[in-house]
């Protein structure tokens, strides 16, 4: 094989289909005792290829089956990257890994400083508000595969750019003695390859055995890394069909193939041979999770057109789940008829503010009927972008949320209210008494100069502040008088007073980042080490910083309901989770791999970081899905039949349904984590003034139309149940005007309104009012609802 085929040795066992995730930490569990009996539990390393679902995993290892007088076990588990991290500081302690901050200012000052031109279009595409992300992602992309400018000929002018400044990017890193994130494994890969120093003697000494976790998101350089490490170690892989998401958006091929000929034995894993007592029921959705990821529906097998391990809708598909009324039942309302079918619940509103005030109702009902913790529900958003805003309106709803991360730094107050100090330190350094002369009650002053809206963000959020304040706590070093001005001006114990446990902790990392931002100013050489050269950094950060783009914690110890991105629910379960924003703009999409350059452009960038041209074999061997045989002769029927088709099988445009495939399987990904209860939420309108109309995903609208398999509607209407405080609040305070326009509207069309119904429903509103232990501001919001039903002029005490 050449140096770029990795050879493992090993045993590869894959699941013929995604099974419940319940089963996946059954069968990693299993795998991991039989070698920890073998080996001992100290000498068996477990990793895994992404970071998420760690701490679920790790916790289904410990309570693997022990030996008889066996203590509790403490597993060796791993992201693939984390230790990769650690074997380059096995090798270099002094090499530093460069931060996210700090990457964002390196690269701009490469790029400002290049001798190389722009071109034109990147030149335009720079006014964009994401082009800054885009072309980071793109960047990190190239540095994950290793790709250089050298490695290719005739590239596209843009791409040819951006590798230049890739290369000098990472020249300037090395001269610094810095590593990027995204270059963590294949620089190790180098070291463990060369054995540099003895290095791979020391990493491995260690362990006597490797379970290789979601093995089908290995990529090329995570199987070299993961061959170099298991050159004198057992090697058990355990990975899933039809289950890559990541994998496949840079390399297409079946897991079965890419083990075979990287020298693995492939062995079938069976669920059943993992499930234990009374878990050999599968969840009523999963045959929908199933034929997301397969094409295989209870009622038909379809033909997949992917010979051996493709999955047999004879075996398991038509076994009807248990009778349990909640595992079978979550609503209560099936019958033992409809048991044999794939059931989901689907919840389809007019705005994406009404989804989630329909999911919040729903969670509050789940939970009075079965007596679930908010920990057992997951909310799940197409993109990380879309969680704070999420959060935010569950939240707003009455719903408690567990998710702790990074949202932007620009939505975070004590971030605006340093970067306010940052700016007025500047001004101070400027002009000595500029501040003091601003004079806040001046109506000739202009509000919306930096200094001036720093000084009144400042005014607003700290007691008794003056710009003496900023004279105390000023000096030499920038990050010493910041930390100074938080212990002076109590800014931590403001936050916990002021916010809630989960944005007090975010916010907490929001500070931490700004203190590490300001060291590396005073550490650098790239900008000065004052408060200018702070600022400057500070306000690139906050400009081209994404929600989220840090770890986020799902499970902290309050509890509440996850929201997270769909991909992260692939090794996790939940009683319940609800899939959002299952629109076909969304699911699959309309845009793929990148905002940077158009689709066309892509399709005709073979050196770009990601599949852009795929064959049509290579698509049917990708995703059972997909059946090459179902492509017309003609290329340009074909790709009008595939454009808004609700059946995904049929092959148009090959770049633009390999994706939509992907995208298909994150949906069967997120299905899959529920344990009893699964919901597609999607939504008719968008806000603002187009009020744009969105049609239901293709893939909601073709399960609804193969046999065997059902999406059940919940009742999102305005008279629908009212579970939760919010809920019941919001309807008592709609109750006056409702009824006012009840009567209005029965006396325009002619009709005749029932008065005594009213009436009653007023008198036991005042009963409880004037009777009832309310909150005094409840009772007045009630009345100024009458008074505007009444036509009233509004009370203004």
């Amino acid at each position: 094989m050449t140096p770029e085929s990795p050879d493992l040795d090993g045993l590869c066992k894959l699941f013929p289909t995604p099974p419940p995730s319940t089963t996946v930490f059954a069968s990693v569990a299993a795998e991991y005792a039989d070698l920890a009996d073998e080996y001992g539990p100290r000498n068996v390393l477990v990793l895994k290829r992404h970071p998420a679902g760690l701490e679920s995993l790790t916790e289904s290892l410990a309570a693997a089956d022990r030996q008889p007088g066996e203590g509790p076990r403490s597993p060796r588990v791993e992201s693939l990257p984390e230790h990769a991290s650690k074997t380059i500081e096995e090798y270099d302690p002094t090499l530093n890994r460069l931060e996210y901050e700090e990457r964002i200012e390196l690269i701009s000052l490469v790029i400002d400083g290049a001798s190389r031109s722009v071109p034109a279009y990147l030149q335009r595409a720079a006014a964009h508000e994401s082009f800054a992300r885009d072309v980071g992602q793109l960047l990190l992309a190239a540095t994950r595969q290793r790709i250089r400018l050298d490695d290719h000929d005739d590239l596209h002018d843009c791409l040819a750019f951006l590798y230049a400044m890739n290369d000098r990017f990472h020249a300037e890193l090395d001269d610094r003695g810095y590593v990027e994130r995204a270059d963590v494994i294949p620089q190790a890969v180098e070291r463990l390859e060369a054995d540099a120093d003895g290095l791979r003697t020391r990493v491995t000494s260690s362990f006597d055995a490797v379970l290789a976790v979601e093995f089908e998101e290995y990529r090329r350089l995570d199987r070299r890394y993961l061959a170099a490490l298991t050159r004198d170690a057992d090697l058990v892989c355990l990975g899933e069909r039809h289950a890559s998401v990541e994998r496949t958006r840079v390399e297409p091929g079946r897991i079965d193939d890419i083990a075979t000929d990287a020298g693995l034995t492939v062995e079938t894993l069976e669920p059943e041979a993992v499930r234990d007592g009374d878990t050999d029921t599968e969840p009523p959705h999963q045959p929908i999770a199933r034929f997301l990821a397969t094409g295989t529906s209870p009622d038909r097998s379809a033909d997949i057109g992917n010979g051996a391990g493709s999955p047999n809708a004879d075996s398991t598909d038509g076994d009807p789940p248990a009778a349990d009324s909640v595992d079978a039942d979550p609503a209560g309302t099936h019958s033992s008829e409809t048991d044999s079918r794939g059931r989901a619940r689907r919840i389809r509103t007019g705005t994406t503010r009404e989804q989630l005030r329909a999911v919040a109702t729903e969670i509050q009902s789940l939970r009075d009927r079965h007596v679930w913790s908010y920990d057992e529900f997951a909310v799940a958003v197409p993109r990380i972008e879309r969680v704070p805003e999420t959060r935010r309106r569950l939240r707003d709803a009455g719903v408690p949320t567990a998710t702790i991360g990074t949202p932007s730094l620009a939505e975070d107050p004590a971030v605006n209210e340093l970067y306010a100090v940052v700016t007025c330190q500047c001004e101070r350094e400027r002009d000595g008494n500029g501040l003091e002369r601003m004079d806040p009650a001046d109506p000739a002053r202009d509000s919306s100069d930096p200094q001036a809206a720093s000084l009144d963000r400042l005014r607003a959020r700290v007691p008794e502040f003056s710009p003496d304040l900023l004279a105390e706590t000023a000096g030499s070093s920038v990050r010493r008088s910041l930390e100074r001005w938080i212990r002076q001006t109590d800014l931590k114990g403001r936050i916990a007073r002021e916010e809630a446990w989960v944005d007090a902790r975010e916010q907490y990392e929001g500070v931490r980042r700004v203190l590490e931002i300001a060291g590396f100013v005073e550490e650098t050489d790239l900008i000065g080490p004052d408060w200018q050269g702070l600022r400057r950094m500070l306000r690139r950060t906050i400009q081209y910083d994404a929600p989220y783009v840090h770890a986020v914690e799902t499970r902290p110890p309050t509890g509440g309901v996850t929201v997270c991105a769909v991909d992260d629910l692939k090794y996790d379960s939940r009683k319940a989770v609800f899939l959002l924003d299952l629109i076909d703009e969304t699911y699959p999409g309309e845009q793929f791999l990148t905002q940077l350059f158009p689709t066309a452009w892509l399709r005709a960038m073979p050196a770009y970081p990601a599949v852009t041209n795929p064959s049509l074999e290579s698509i049917a061997d990708t995703f059972a899905t997909v059946d090459v045989r179902k492509t017309t002769a003609s290329s340009s029927a074909a790709q009008q039949n595939a454009t808004r088709s609700a059946d995904a099988a049929g092959i148009g445009d090959p770049f633009e349904t390999y994706h939509a495939q992907r995208s298909r399987r994150r949906l069967a990904l997120g299905a899959r984590a529920a344990e009893r209860a699964l919901y597609c939420c999607s939504y008719e309108r968008g806000a603002g003034g187009l009020r744009r109309s969105y049609d239901e995903s293709r893939y909601l609208q073709l399960i609804d139309a193969t046999p065997g398999l059902e999406l059940e509607d919940v009742d999102a209407a305005a008279d629908a149940a009212i579970h939760g405080e919010t809920n019941a609040l919001e309807a008592l305070l709609a109750q006056p005007r409702g009824e006012l326009e009840r009567v209005l509207r029965e006396a325009s069309t002619g009709g005749e309104a029932d008065l005594g119904e009213t009436e009653a429903l007023f008198e036991e509103i005042a009963v409880v009012l004037e009777d009832g232990d309310i909150d005094p501001e409840l009772a007045e919001a009630v009345r100024s609802q009458f008074e505007f039903a009444a036509g009233e002029v509004v009370r203004n005490d």
